[in-house]
């Protein structure tokens, strides 16, 4: 009995099991876009919270909540789940979002709400949702790094003592758990920005110049490789 060559046409067609890989491109890492944009944005919120300016100035936040806080962390969470870390894409989808419907709260909802003697519970629901959030972030970061779980914790703060403050009174810029919340947002401003500064510097010299103590299994979940079958 004899035997056939194999065809050369069905030899240059490649099986679904040894099909030529094609290498993923990489991108930049957009962590210290999103971490930026929201430390800028909040520092300047944070101000008038904390009461050190007179709140009829408050306006001035608003391009920054649009622009940079929210539309720029925006890109940087859709670039995070192309990166496959899906805590960043959550965690900068997320404050991008926050940021974008804060600009649209003030400017459009805010002044048609009634009865207008309690907005300032619509207010308080608004940020009672978002500290909830922040706060089971905030175990979730405990598997990145040291620098980010400390934004998250005074984030979290954060939003607990403004959402207090909402609450608490009708006018809530007048309460003291509001300013109490405005300095704790300096604070986790500051500890974002060092996020972002650390990031970059670390990035750009291509070793660690600023530490950012990963903690235990930090980073993205890996992917599921799947072996070739036999």
């Amino acid at each position: 009995m004899s035997s056939q060559s194999p065809s050369p046409a069905r030899e240059a067609v490649p099986t679904a099991d040894h099909a030529p890989s094609v290498p993923s491109p990489s991108i930049g890492d957009p962590g210290p876009l999103g971490l930026a944009g929201f430390a800028m944005t909040t520092f300047i919120l944070s101000v008038f919270n904390a009461n050190l300016l007179n709140g009829g100035l408050l306006i001035s936040v608003l391009p920054l909540a649009l622009f940079y806080g929210g539309f720029a962390q925006l890109l940087a969470g859709m670039w995070e789940f192309r990166k496959g870390n899906t805590f960043g894409a959550l965690a900068f989808t997320s404050y991008g979002a926050f940021w974008l419907s804060y600009y649209w709260l003030v400017t459009n909802v805010i002044g048609k709400l009634q009865p207008a003697g309690e907005v300032h519970k619509a207010v308080g629901l608004y940020l009672l949702a978002w500290t909830i959030f922040t706060a089971y972030m905030t175990i979730a970061s405990m598997r990145t790094n040291g620098s980010v779980l400390a934004v998250f914790v005074a984030l979290t703060l954060a939003f607990l003592f403004l959402c207090i403050g909402a609450f608490a009174a009708t006018d809530p810029s007048k309460s003291g758990w509001t300013h109490l919340g405005g300095w704790v947002g300096l604070i986790t401003a500051v500890l974002a920005w060092y996020a972002s500064f650390a990031g970059v510097t670390n990035s750009t010299w291509g070793k660690t110049v600023m530490p950012t103590w990963p903690l235990a299994n930090s980073g993205a979940i890996p992917r599921t490789r799947t072996a070739p079958a036999d």
